[in-house]
């Protein structure tokens, strides 16, 4: 029994060690309620007048022990039936956010209703969340976050539902009426930060559209869900705010986004996540950044997601593929593959970008809605955008010794529709290949530069390819007659198919200065010798500054003619003293223009080291 001294009140609870409580009184405590490891000596007038469960617990006693009470399940533990005892006895009760959703539950648990008593604890607890902290945006979150503890009664006493409804509505209110205090610390955009500071030092701007989105990251996934779909449910918030949301949330949740290592034990939680983001992600395109989507499917592949949220992701990525770059697409090869990146992935995304050119018809199996992809949407700027892209990308996954050629091929030949005008890019990826590849035979040499179109080469593209010694000795012919045709006068910028007389020369030169064993278009696809591409370059730029001498004097379709007979003449003359121009002229003609891949990036990225010569070359140009 626990007594107090004469004249005290009985206003808070006194402790003996951490494992005691009891009140202040003149009278002697009757009953003794544990909670958990803690004892109450308390009063049993001022808690069965309030509380319905604590009536049984006494009732359902034996005489000798009915003033000892075994309490071991209340919701909140000890401190929460602190709360409710002094509520009995009259004392001031100080709740707050933080332990206003323990107080609830446990006056539920101990039966505290209005049919017990008017103005019971119950009561006044619903009165002070509808009329304080639901009407506050910081506490209402902090009150939710403490539902999760509470779970499953915080459910069921609708406290969690009426905390994501006051949070969405207040996130979706209008952002002239938003006068509480948020989180907002990302970089403003300029028309939300167009206000100068005042004279006060304070900055007066405009309630940013997404300023609730940092505050919700506090939440755990299960909850943020729930918050979202209640704010999409309203209706009042467009796509691109809810897209912002989920991309803070992501930034500030997940390992990958932030280049942290998820450990094999949070995989699970991770992935979780993941298809969380995905499926609350809106269908509208363009709500969030190809660059945002892409991170997002490192993330899926990393935790392992299932094949059809990555599928999901790899279709709306590729629906706006010219928004991404080189960096957002080398995407690391699963486990156990040789090769250094996912060139598989990147395919499918091209393919979609494609497909939406076309007339496609799909039905969603997840939602039963009827998608419609309308030919001719894309533009040819979004067009040449990843056209330049995926020549930048294949130049990145070139340095991969083990990439196969197919990888390469295959991926540069689904832009090839794409026309452009420059091929440098696509040069600087061939190269970078040849480089890293040295092994392959003629053949896969040859595949791999009918990529290419000779005619779309800048001028520092061909100074580089001509010293190539990487390159076969056809397009090192066919580089040098274009770059001479265009360096003349009167050819303008243009860039013709080789003459019909070397295309003739090529025929009547097969076999008479070539011996019967050799195999004339194994030579035209064989690697140029050093002193072999000194040799020609020497030669046509003597040709060249012939041609820039007389040039003045020639005009029209005449002045064409005569470069054709001189480049002919000067051929036919290297012809009888070169073993070199009789494999090159032995051929079935020039390669036809490729409309494939085009880039106009710059070919400063060819580095000098990418193009050093052979030890037998004497001088070698390097565009930087």
């Amino acid at each position: 029994m626990k007594f107090m001294k004469l004249g005290s009140k009985p206003d808070t609870f006194q402790s003996e060690g951490n494992n005691v409580r009891y009140v202040a009184s003149e009278l002697a405590t009757d009953v003794t309620v544990t909670v958990g490891d803690v004892k109450f000596y308390l009063h049993k007038f001022p808690l069965l007048s309030k509380s319905a469960c604590l009536q049984k617990l006494v009732a359902s006693g034996s005489e000798e022990s009915n003033d000892e009470v075994q309490i071991s399940d209340i919701p909140g533990g000890p401190a929460a039936f602190e709360i409710c005892s002094k509520f009995c006895y009259s004392m001031t009760v100080t709740l707050n956010a933080y332990n206003v959703v323990a107080a609830r539950c446990a006056a539920e648990y101990l039966g505290m209703h209005e049919t017990i008593e008017k103005g019971n604890l119950i009561y006044k607890i619903d009165v002070f969340l509808n009329s304080s902290i639901f009407h506050s945006w910081k506490d209402s979150i902090i009150v939710l976050q403490t539902t999760k503890s509470m779970l499953p009664l915080s459910e069921e006493l609708k406290v969690v539902g009426l905390c994501i409804d006051a949070i969405a509505t207040r996130a979706c209110i209008d952002v002239s009426k938003v006068n509480w205090s948020y989180t907002y610390n990302r970089r403003k955009l300029p028309e939300e930060n167009r206000n100068d500071p005042s004279v006060d030092g304070f900055r007066s701007r405009s309630v940013p559209k997404d300023w609730w989105v940092e505050d919700l990251c506090e939440l755990e996934i299960d909850l943020y869900k729930r918050v979202i779909m209640n704010i999409k449910t309203k209706g009042m918030l467009s796509h691109e705010v809810i897209g912002e949301a989920l991309k803070a949330y992501s930034y500030r949740r997940l390992p990958v986004f932030g280049k942290g290592v998820i450990h094999s034990g949070d995989v699970f939680k991770y992935r979780s996540m993941v298809d969380t983001i995905v499926w609350l992600l809106p269908a509208e395109k363009g709500s969030v950044s190809c660059s945002f989507l892409l991170k997002l499917l490192k993330d899926a592949i990393v935790v392992d997601l299932g094949e059809m949220a990555q599928e999901q992701l790899v279709r709306r990525i590729g629906q706006q593929l010219e928004e991404a770059s080189v960096n957002d697409l080398l995407i690391r090869a699963r486990e156990g593959e040789d090769v250094m990146y996912d060139v598989v992935t990147v395919h499918k995304m091209v393919r979609e970008f494609l497909m939406q050119d076309q007339n496609a018809e799909f039905e969603s199996e997840e939602n039963e809605v009827q998608e419609i992809q309308r030919p001719g949407i894309l533009t040819d700027a979004s067009k040449l955008m990843v056209a330049k892209l995926i020549d930048a990308y294949l130049a990145e996954i070139a340095k991969d010794p083990k990439l196969p050629l197919s990888k390469f091929v295959d991926l540069a030949e689904m832009v090839s529709c794409i026309s452009r005008p420059s091929h440098d890019g696509l040069y600087r990826a061939i190269d970078m290949f040849l480089k890293e590849h040295p092994g392959i035979c003629k053949n896969e040499r040859k595949r791999i530069c009918k990529l290419m179109d000779c005619k779309k080469l800048s001028v520092d593209a061909c100074m580089h390819a001509v010293q190539n010694d990487r390159l076969p000795l056809r397009v090192v012919v066919q580089v040098l007659f274009f770059e001479q045709v265009r360096a003349t006068p009167s050819s303008g910028s243009s860039t013709p198919d080789l003459p019909r007389g070397l295309k003739d020369l090529n025929i009547r030169s097969h076999g008479s200065s070539r011996s019967a064993a050799t195999n004339p278009e194994e030579d035209w696809d064989a690697v140029a010798t050093a002193e072999e591409l000194n040799a020609l370059k020497g030669e046509i730029a003597a040709l060249r500054t012939g041609n820039r001498i007389g040039g003045s004097e020639r005009n029209g379709v005449d002045s064409r003619n005569s470069v054709d007979r001189a480049a002919i003449s000067k051929m036919k003359g290297l012809l009888k003293s070169k073993r070199m121009f009789s494999k090159i002229w032995s051929s079935k003609g020039t390669q036809g223009e490729n409309s494939g891949s085009d880039s106009s990036e710059s070919l400063g990225s060819v580095n000098p080291e990418e193009a050093k010569s052979t030890p037998s070359r004497n001088k070698r140009h390097s565009v930087s």
